[in-house]
């Protein structure tokens, strides 16, 4: 700017001076006006312009590293003396008085190019544009702006646009390096890169990844059912996890609530439509579990129907039965119980049993089925001399009964079983009917019946107890019949058998008759606690139990 600053110090106001001697010199007598007036101001106004516009472009010039900045140096000055030179010859305008209007001769290049003034842009609201400085950084170079990549091939890099969201708003990435690998897929636990993927779970899953638990495919349903922090099919859930009825083998259905409503047996845990209850489904006459669709029971001649586990180990006649009542004769010889007399044994058929109870005329018998039954009455039963064969479709064929007469020797005539019953059930029912048998012949009272059935159930409960406490029956009564089980033949359990013996207990304790449930769970508390021998004793003298 010192250059410039010289130029209007002392040329224009010279050359102004010196154009007002060269116009009133020609004529001493003109009344003209004077030169300090409106032409002078436009010439200084067009200097002043042209000298704004060169110092506004030495200034963007400044602080550049430019090569060749000599060169750039000799064109400054060239043009400033051009500038001075143009200032100098300039001829003053023509006016209405004579005088004429000499435009600027336009300077020249060393290399013979005229100048031409740069002209600042127009904004809209008549102001000039100023260019912007460009930013300085503390060493003093000026910012370059990045010059976008070329390819091999030529092509410029364009920068890949921001992902907008659904609602048209840019999203706006973070400004640093994010690597790829940060979304790691649950079920491969590789990397997801560009494309689809799911969101689920808490967690991000290629969308070939994303497989049911149960079938092992991929699932692409807009649904899913989870369990346990796994997805799954809604129909894979659906067969894995649905109750299905263990009797019909479809899925349970929902009351009108749309609650799955179902029925269990409170042992076997046997799931089953309530309808069931109505229908004529079949139930084992033994464990009283439900005949499934695909299994078919066996059926007996009195109309009842056992299932196959309960078959291994059932007793179908009245010799088969004589070593397991034995067996019991010889537990109660344990407990210093010996029966003296002999009491005859008998297996019958439902029919027979219930004839029996009729005609007796004392006794205590546990509805809806009577299974065993101590005679004291002189009778003709029809009893079972040789179990049934089973021929095709597991029907009993070739049962041969023949009638046996009892006669009255003592109090007791006979011990009455219903046949067909698994071993562990024939022996709780006959060590049961054996307490009443030793019961009167020992002279005890005519005694309530919770009371009588009370101490015969707890005699029952003992020896089941101690029969699965053993593991196995006695060698005379592991040799009972064919129809045992192999298992406990050679002196071993089968898992069902003991599981068997469980459930009846369990009949025993959950029994809520006030006969027999009632009953039992008074003589049991009584002999956990002073004894049976002490309870046997005071029943005989009080008709009770101790309490």
């Amino acid at each position: 700017m010192g250059w410039l600053s010289k130029i209007f110090k002392g040329s224009s106001h010279k050359l102004s001076e010196e154009h007002c001697r060269e116009n009133y010199g020609e004529d001493p007598n003109n009344c003209g006006p004077s030169c300090s007036g409106e032409v002078w101001s436009e010439n200084e106004n067009e200097d002043i312009d042209r000298a704004i516009a060169l110092s506004l472009l030495e200034e963007n010039q400044k602080g550049k590293i430019v090569v060749g900045f000599d060169s750039q140096l000799e064109e400054d000055e060239q043009l400033a003396r051009a500038l001075q030179e143009s200032l100098n010859v300039e001829s003053p305008p023509q006016h209405g008085n004579g005088n004429t209007y000499q435009p600027s001769t336009p300077p020249q290049y060393g290399n013979g190019n005229t100048y031409q003034p740069i002209t600042p842009p127009q904004h809209g609201n008549g102001n000039t544009y100023q260019p912007s400085i460009p930013p300085q950084y503390g060493n003093g170079n000026t910012y370059q702006p990045i010059t976008p990549p070329q390819y091999g091939n030529g092509n410029t890099y364009q920068p890949i646009p921001p992902p907008r969201y659904g609602n048209g708003n840019t999203y706006q990435p973070i400004p640093m390096y994010y690597p790829m690998g940060s979304r790691i897929c649950a079920g491969c636990n590789a990397e997801i890169g560009f494309g689809r993927y799911l969101n689920c779970l808490n967690a991000v899953w290629h969308p070939e990844c994303f497989r049911c638990r149960a079938c092992n495919l991929p699932i692409s349903d807009y649904e899913f059912s989870t369990s346990g922090h796994y997805p799954y099919h809604k129909s894979c859930y659906k067969e894995s996890y649905h109750p299905k009825c263990d009797v019909c083998k479809h899925f349970i259905p929902t009351n009108t609530a749309g609650l799955i409503e179902y029925r269990a047996h409170p042992f076997w845990v046997q799931k089953y439509c309530p309808s069931h209850e109505h229908d004529t489904t079949p139930r084992c006459c033994s464990c009283e579990r439900m005949e499934p669709k695909d299994t078919k029971y066996v059926p007996l001649n009195d109309g009842r129907k056992l299932c196959l586990e309960c078959l291994d180990s059932a007793i179908m006649d009245t010799s088969a039965c004589q070593p397991l009542y034995l067996d019991i004769q010889e537990f109660y010889e344990g407990l210093n119980m010996k029966l003296e007399q002999q009491v005859p044994l008998l297996l019958v058929e439902r029919q027979a049993l219930n004839e029996a109870r009729e005609g007796e005329r004392n006794g205590h018998y546990h509805m809806p089925e009577t299974r065993g039954l101590c005679l004291s009455e002189e009778q003709t039963i029809s009893t079972i001399s040789k179990r049934p064969r089973f021929g095709g479709g597991n029907h009993a064929m070739e049962m041969v009964t023949e009638p046996y007469k009892l006669t009255r020797r003592c109090e007791v005539t006979a011990i009455l079983i219903l046949y067909g019953l698994p071993r562990l059930l024939t022996g709780s029912i006959l060590a049961h009917e054996m307490m009443h048998a030793w019961l009167r012949l020992k002279g005890y009272r005519p005694l309530s019946q919770d009371v009588e059935e009370g101490i015969c159930q707890v005699l029952a409960y003992m020896w089941l107890e101690a029969e699965l406490t053993s593991g196995s029956g006695s060698n005379v009564a592991s040799t009972s019949s064919s129809s045992t089980s192999s298992a406990s033949k050679n002196g071993t359990r089968s898992q069902f058998e003991k599981k068997l013996g469980g459930f009846f207990k369990h009949q025993v304790e959950s029994d809520m008759s006030p006969v027999y449930g009632d009953g039992f769970r008074a003589g049991q508390q009584a002999v956990q606690k002073y004894g049976l021998r002490s309870t046997l004793d005071h029943i005989r003298m009080t008709g009770t139990f101790p309490y």
